[in-house]
Protein backbone atom coordinates (compact mmCIF):
# COMPACT_ATOMS: atom_id res chain seq x y z
CA UNK A 1 0.00 0.00 0.00
CA UNK A 2 2.84 2.37 0.90
CA UNK A 3 4.49 1.51 -2.40
CA UNK A 4 1.30 2.52 -4.24
CA UNK A 5 1.13 5.79 -2.30
CA UNK A 6 4.74 6.56 -3.17
CA UNK A 7 4.03 5.83 -6.82
CA UNK A 8 0.92 8.09 -6.71
CA UNK A 9 2.95 10.87 -5.01
CA UNK A 10 5.74 10.55 -7.58
CA UNK A 11 3.25 10.62 -10.45
CA UNK A 12 1.55 13.68 -8.92
CA UNK A 13 4.89 15.51 -8.68
CA UNK A 14 5.66 14.67 -12.30
CA UNK A 15 2.24 15.91 -13.40
CA UNK A 16 2.71 19.07 -11.33
CA UNK A 17 6.12 19.78 -12.89
CA UNK A 18 4.79 19.04 -16.36
CA UNK A 19 1.83 21.38 -15.78
CA UNK A 20 4.08 24.17 -14.53
CA UNK A 21 6.35 23.77 -17.56
CA UNK A 22 3.39 23.85 -19.93
CA UNK A 23 1.84 26.90 -18.25
CA UNK A 24 5.19 28.73 -18.32
CA UNK A 25 5.65 27.84 -21.99
CA UNK A 26 2.14 29.07 -22.80
CA UNK A 27 2.78 32.36 -20.97
CA UNK A 28 6.05 32.87 -22.83
CA UNK A 29 4.52 32.05 -26.21
CA UNK A 30 1.53 34.31 -25.52
CA UNK A 31 3.78 37.16 -24.40
CA UNK A 32 5.98 36.80 -27.49
CA UNK A 33 2.91 36.69 -29.73
CA UNK A 34 1.51 39.85 -28.14
CA UNK A 35 4.87 41.63 -28.49
CA UNK A 36 5.27 40.64 -32.13
CA UNK A 37 1.68 41.53 -32.89
CA UNK A 38 2.12 44.99 -31.37
CA UNK A 39 5.39 45.52 -33.24
CA UNK A 40 3.82 44.46 -36.54
CA UNK A 41 0.81 46.74 -35.96
CA UNK A 42 3.15 49.66 -35.26
CA UNK A 43 5.11 48.86 -38.41
CA UNK A 44 1.93 48.64 -40.43
CA UNK A 45 0.76 51.98 -39.05
CA UNK A 46 4.04 53.57 -40.18
CA UNK A 47 3.63 52.23 -43.71
CA UNK A 48 1.72 54.44 -46.12
CA UNK A 49 0.64 53.43 -49.61
CA UNK A 50 0.46 56.13 -52.28
CA UNK A 51 -1.35 55.76 -55.59
CA UNK A 52 0.67 57.50 -58.30
CA UNK A 53 -0.13 57.18 -62.00
CA UNK A 54 -1.98 53.94 -61.36
CA UNK A 55 0.90 52.42 -59.39
CA UNK A 56 0.90 51.72 -55.66
CA UNK A 57 4.03 53.05 -53.97
CA UNK A 58 5.06 52.31 -50.40
CA UNK A 59 6.26 55.08 -48.11
CA UNK A 60 7.28 55.17 -44.47
CA UNK A 61 5.95 57.59 -41.90
CA UNK A 62 8.30 59.18 -39.38
CA UNK A 63 7.61 61.20 -36.25
CA UNK A 64 7.57 64.97 -36.38
CA UNK A 65 10.52 65.17 -33.99
CA UNK A 66 12.68 63.32 -36.54
CA UNK A 67 11.61 65.76 -39.26
CA UNK A 68 12.06 69.00 -37.31
CA UNK A 69 15.58 69.87 -38.60
CA UNK A 70 14.55 69.27 -42.22
CA UNK A 71 11.21 71.07 -41.93
CA UNK A 72 12.73 73.97 -40.00
CA UNK A 73 15.45 74.56 -42.61
CA UNK A 74 12.91 74.40 -45.44
CA UNK A 75 10.58 76.78 -43.59
CA UNK A 76 13.36 79.35 -43.10
CA UNK A 77 14.58 78.93 -46.69
CA UNK A 78 11.08 79.31 -48.12
CA UNK A 79 10.40 82.44 -46.09
CA UNK A 80 13.60 84.15 -47.28
CA UNK A 81 13.04 83.07 -50.89
CA UNK A 82 9.56 84.60 -50.82
CA UNK A 83 10.56 87.75 -48.94
CA UNK A 84 13.70 88.59 -50.94
CA UNK A 85 13.18 86.87 -54.30
CA UNK A 86 11.17 89.54 -56.10
CA UNK A 87 10.56 90.73 -59.65
CA UNK A 88 9.50 94.22 -60.74
CA UNK A 89 5.80 93.43 -60.81
CA UNK A 90 3.41 94.87 -58.23
CA UNK A 91 1.05 91.87 -58.26
CA UNK A 92 3.90 89.37 -57.98
CA UNK A 93 5.51 91.32 -55.12
CA UNK A 94 2.21 91.53 -53.25
CA UNK A 95 1.48 87.82 -53.73
CA UNK A 96 4.94 86.61 -52.65
CA UNK A 97 5.13 88.88 -49.61
CA UNK A 98 1.63 87.85 -48.57
CA UNK A 99 2.73 84.19 -48.65
CA UNK A 100 5.92 85.04 -46.75
CA UNK A 101 4.04 86.82 -43.95
CA UNK A 102 2.01 83.68 -43.24
CA UNK A 103 5.31 82.07 -42.17
CA UNK A 104 6.39 84.74 -39.66
CA UNK A 105 5.04 86.98 -36.94
CA UNK A 106 4.79 90.76 -36.61
CA UNK A 107 8.57 91.19 -36.70
CA UNK A 108 8.55 90.35 -40.42
CA UNK A 109 5.41 92.47 -40.99
CA UNK A 110 7.21 95.45 -39.40
CA UNK A 111 10.19 94.95 -41.72
CA UNK A 112 7.84 94.81 -44.73
CA UNK A 113 5.97 97.95 -43.62
CA UNK A 114 9.22 99.87 -43.24
CA UNK A 115 10.35 98.93 -46.76
CA UNK A 116 6.95 99.72 -48.27
CA UNK A 117 6.68 103.10 -46.54
CA UNK A 118 10.19 104.02 -47.69
CA UNK A 119 9.13 103.38 -51.30
CA UNK A 120 11.45 100.39 -51.74
CA UNK A 121 8.98 98.24 -53.67
CA UNK A 122 7.74 101.17 -55.78
CA UNK A 123 11.35 101.87 -56.84
CA UNK A 124 11.80 98.20 -57.74
CA UNK A 125 8.86 98.38 -60.12
CA UNK A 126 9.67 101.78 -61.62
CA UNK A 127 13.35 100.92 -62.14
CA UNK A 128 12.77 97.29 -63.27
CA UNK A 129 14.92 95.86 -60.46
CA UNK A 130 14.92 92.13 -59.83
CA UNK A 131 16.10 90.37 -56.66
CA UNK A 132 17.16 86.77 -56.11
CA UNK A 133 18.61 85.13 -53.03
CA UNK A 134 20.54 81.91 -52.46
CA UNK A 135 20.93 80.30 -49.05
CA UNK A 136 24.58 79.71 -48.13
CA UNK A 137 23.82 78.16 -44.75
CA UNK A 138 20.88 77.69 -42.39
CA UNK A 139 21.76 76.74 -38.83
CA UNK A 140 18.97 75.49 -36.57
CA UNK A 141 19.40 74.82 -32.84
CA UNK A 142 16.82 72.11 -32.14
CA UNK A 143 18.26 71.43 -28.71
CA UNK A 144 16.23 74.24 -27.16
CA UNK A 145 12.67 75.40 -27.80
CA UNK A 146 11.77 77.72 -29.40
CA UNK A 147 14.39 76.77 -32.00
CA UNK A 148 16.86 79.55 -32.79
CA UNK A 149 18.10 79.86 -36.37
CA UNK A 150 20.69 81.84 -38.29
CA UNK A 151 20.28 82.32 -42.04
CA UNK A 152 23.19 83.34 -44.28
CA UNK A 153 22.52 84.08 -47.93
CA UNK A 154 23.78 85.84 -51.02
CA UNK A 155 21.46 88.35 -52.62
CA UNK A 156 21.70 89.46 -56.26
CA UNK A 157 20.05 92.77 -57.16
CA UNK A 158 19.85 93.14 -60.92
CA UNK A 159 19.47 96.61 -62.43
CA UNK A 160 19.60 97.70 -66.06
CA UNK A 161 23.35 98.36 -66.01
CA UNK A 162 24.67 96.42 -63.01
CA UNK A 163 24.30 93.49 -60.64
CA UNK A 164 24.87 94.14 -56.95
CA UNK A 165 25.88 91.20 -54.78
CA UNK A 166 25.00 91.52 -51.10
CA UNK A 167 25.60 89.35 -48.06
CA UNK A 168 22.54 88.82 -45.88
CA UNK A 169 22.53 87.35 -42.36
CA UNK A 170 19.34 87.12 -40.33
CA UNK A 171 18.30 85.36 -37.15
CA UNK A 172 15.14 84.50 -35.29
CA UNK A 173 13.30 81.73 -33.50
CA UNK A 174 10.82 79.09 -34.61
CA UNK A 175 7.81 77.86 -32.67
CA UNK A 176 5.20 75.24 -33.48
CA UNK A 177 1.81 76.27 -34.79
CA UNK A 178 -1.04 74.62 -36.66
CA UNK A 179 -0.35 73.23 -40.13
CA UNK A 180 -2.39 75.02 -42.80
CA UNK A 181 -2.35 75.35 -46.59
CA UNK A 182 -0.51 78.66 -46.14
CA UNK A 183 1.88 77.21 -43.53
CA UNK A 184 2.39 73.50 -44.32
CA UNK A 185 5.34 73.05 -41.93
CA UNK A 186 3.37 74.26 -38.93
CA UNK A 187 6.21 76.57 -37.81
CA UNK A 188 6.23 80.32 -37.21
CA UNK A 189 9.25 82.63 -37.37
CA UNK A 190 9.46 85.02 -34.43
CA UNK A 191 11.88 87.78 -33.37
CA UNK A 192 13.19 87.99 -36.93
CA UNK A 193 16.05 90.47 -37.27
CA UNK A 194 18.74 91.34 -39.80
CA UNK A 195 22.30 91.04 -38.51
CA UNK A 196 24.14 91.89 -41.73
CA UNK A 197 23.07 93.29 -45.09
CA UNK A 198 25.98 94.82 -46.96
CA UNK A 199 27.30 95.00 -50.50
CA UNK A 200 30.04 92.52 -51.39
CA UNK A 201 30.55 93.42 -55.03
CA UNK A 202 28.98 95.29 -57.95
CA UNK A 203 29.34 93.98 -61.50
CA UNK A 204 28.60 95.87 -64.68
CA UNK A 205 26.23 94.27 -67.13
CA UNK A 206 27.19 94.09 -70.78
Amino acid sequence: MFEQLRQIDTAFRHIKRFTLVMVSACVLVSGFALYRGYALSEQAADTIYILHNGKVLEASRSSRRENIPVEARDHVRTFHDLFFGLDPDEESIRERLSRALYLADASAKQHYDNLRESGYYARMVSSNISQTIEADSIRIDTGHYPYRFTYTGTQHITRRTSVTIRRLVTQGTLRHTARTDQNPHGLLIEEWATLENHTVNTLKRK
